[in-house]
């Protein structure tokens, strides 16, 4: 069964940093894109980065020049570090892997858990 598996988060001041971190479990062919959405109370979930697998990388212009996504293919892990915070950064925050299990399998799209971030003083 594959899994995405979410670790990091938690609470922070203004200003500060924090890593996320996801890696992929299960028997699997490839992984293919992997990005990081999040999902503030009242709001709908939004793509915050993503990453090909050659590495190519995309930000929402809000966390441009801050957050910073990075991979592992060795691992299958997707990484977000995250600088200078602001409370509007708040939320959950989702990894998610499109890949294929087996070579003839069609891609599918995997979401992790989901892992709460608030940014308080």
């Amino acid at each position: 069964q594959v899994q995405l598996v979410e670790s990091g988060g938690g609470l922070v001041q203004p200003g500060g940093s924090l890593s996320l971190s996801c890696a992929v479990s299960g028997s699997i062919f490839s992984v293919y894109g992997m990005g990081w959405y999040r999902q503030a109370p009242g709001k709908q979930r939004e793509l915050v980065a993503s990453i090909s697998r050659g590495g190519s990388t995309m930000y929402v212009d809000s966390v441009k020049g801050r957050f910073t996504i990075s991979r592992d293919n060795s691992k299958n892990t997707v990484y977000l570090q995250m600088n200078s915070l602001k409370p509007e950064d708040t939320a959950v925050y989702f990894c998610n892997a499109y890949l294929r299990i087996t070579d003839g399998s069609s891609g599918s799209t995997y979401w992790g858990q989901g892992t709460q971030v608030t940014v308080s003083s």
